[in-house]
């Protein structure tokens, strides 16, 4: 995208320890007026001060338009200062476009409402998962845009408060964005167009991946409360992420969803803990299969793993009844062969370009609704395979059990809704002894 507005100053930050960062940072000062569309600078918050937020915080900032990190704000105060620094160092980093001062950066369960309070238009929302629907619906009734990291949910509660607040975003025309970037990435983007134009006849099945070796755990430190404890190591825990196949493979079932344009309606599968499965591994699974079924009987068989040593590969390939389309290779082979052939871009980047362009031009923009649908998929495959049996979709968003503790106000000494066991093992579903509903 062209720069829409040449900024006056373009300082750049090098080489400077965190401290020093952050320093920095309160002293650059500047005055800036409220947002108005199309002219002025569209001042944003960051919710969620991981890596994922830090760099969907830096594409803000490179969309050549007027924009501003006005405030920051996380459960840990180290993860602003790590945040902030990183970005204030970043190549592209400008002193005039980031003006976070200590009285701007908010720590704690309650750090999220008083950033959409501190005169944004825009807010970043990258918390782990769990708490998604929760802050969706805060920045939608305070009359902000969005943009929110997949998924959007972890349970079927979840699902159907985020469905909810979608009504309410476009009632009020805020915009919406999702971070399923590859909605955003050329490549997918045409290859999609072309199997909906009919490259591949009539859509047979598709098969997804999402096989790696897997993330980090953080060891339990001195002092910790149980809740401090799994809010540093979230991807563990069920309530917070939602299991891996919700929380990275929705990816790839928001991508099987784009090229069917439509849902599944029923799922079975299986999965289990076969080698990550000690104490710091939490409850969540390392491997799931799951076969997927639409309304017209089409399949999609789904493959997610997170085991080092084994065979890698994150894509989605669809079949048809002309040919083959490799969406991942931007490749279609068969009766109608094609290859993209087009420019390489970031979708990341690209997701930020669109939204800005959609704020400033006031165009409808609302991704929350695929956003929440590709979810529900994740946790509708979770519970096929967890449980073992035949799990419907109607009977999963409307019965599915709740795994985030919506209605209680959570600090860090709050009891989380699992604990371990008296040899601090957590509790693991059994398929076959898991209920879906």
């Amino acid at each position: 995208m062209k720069k829409a507005k040449q900024l006056t100053r373009r300082v750049f930050l090098r080489g400077s320890a965190v401290l020093a960062g952050t320093a920095l940072a309160d002293k650059l000062r500047i005055q800036s007026t409220a947002y108005a569309a199309g002219s002025d600078r569209i001042k944003f918050a960051l919710i969620g001060c991981g890596g994922r937020g830090t760099g969907a915080a830096a594409q803000v900032l490179n969309t050549g338009a007027p924009t501003i990190l006005w405030a920051m704000a996380d459960a840990f105060t180290d993860r602003i200062e790590r945040s902030l620094s990183s970005l204030i160092k970043g190549r592209e980093a400008r002193y005039d476009s980031i003006d976070v001062p200590p009285e701007r950066r908010f720590v704690g369960f309650d750090a999220c409402q008083k950033a959409i309070d501190s005169g944004v238009d825009l807010v970043l929302l990258c918390t782990p998962p769990g708490f998604r629907p929760i802050h969706y619906r805060a920045a939608i009734e305070a009359g902000k845009h969005v943009f929110m990291e997949k998924p959007v949910c972890v349970d079927a509660p979840g699902f159907r408060s985020v469905m909810e607040v979608n009504k309410l975003a476009d009632k009020k025309d805020l915009k919406v964005a999702m971070g399923l970037n590859i909605r955003h990435t050329p490549r997918y983007v045409e290859t999609v167009r072309q199997i909906h134009d009919g490259a591949l006849g009539e859509l047979v099945f598709q098969r997804a991946y999402c096989n790696n070796a897997g993330v980090w755990t953080r060891p339990r430190e001195p002092g910790q409360t149980e809740m401090q404890y799994q809010m540093r190591n979230w991807y563990y825990f069920v309530w917070l992420c939602g299991d891996h196949i919700v929380e990275q493979h929705v990816h790839l079932l928001d991508l099987a969803n784009w090229v069917k344009g439509t849902h599944p309606v029923e799922a079975n599968g299986m999965s289990g803990r076969e080698v990550r499965k000690g104490r710091e591994h939490g409850q969540i699974y390392d491997h799931h299969f799951v076969e997927f079924t639409y309304a017209d009987g089409s399949k999609l068989f789904s493959q997610c793993r997170q085991i080092p040593g084994c065979w890698g590969s994150t894509g989605n390939i669809a079949h048809g009844t002309q040919g083959v389309g490799d969406c991942t290779a931007g490749k279609i082979t068969g009766k109608n062969t094609w290859q993209f052939k087009g420019k390489r871009v970031s979708g990341h980047q690209q997701e930020q370009n669109d939204l800005i362009k959609a704020i400033r031009e006031d165009l409808k923009y609302n991704e929350g609704w695929y956003g929440a649908t590709s979810s529900m998929t994740a946790i509708l495959g979770r519970m096929a395979s967890y449980s073992g049996q035949v799990v419907k979709w109607d009977d999963a968003v409307s019965k599915g059990p709740v795994e985030f503790p919506y209605t209680k106000k959570l600090t860090m000494n709050s009891v989380p809704p699992v604990l371990p066991d008296e040899k601090g093992s957590y509790p693991v579903p059994m398929p076959g002894v898991y209920k879906p509903y």
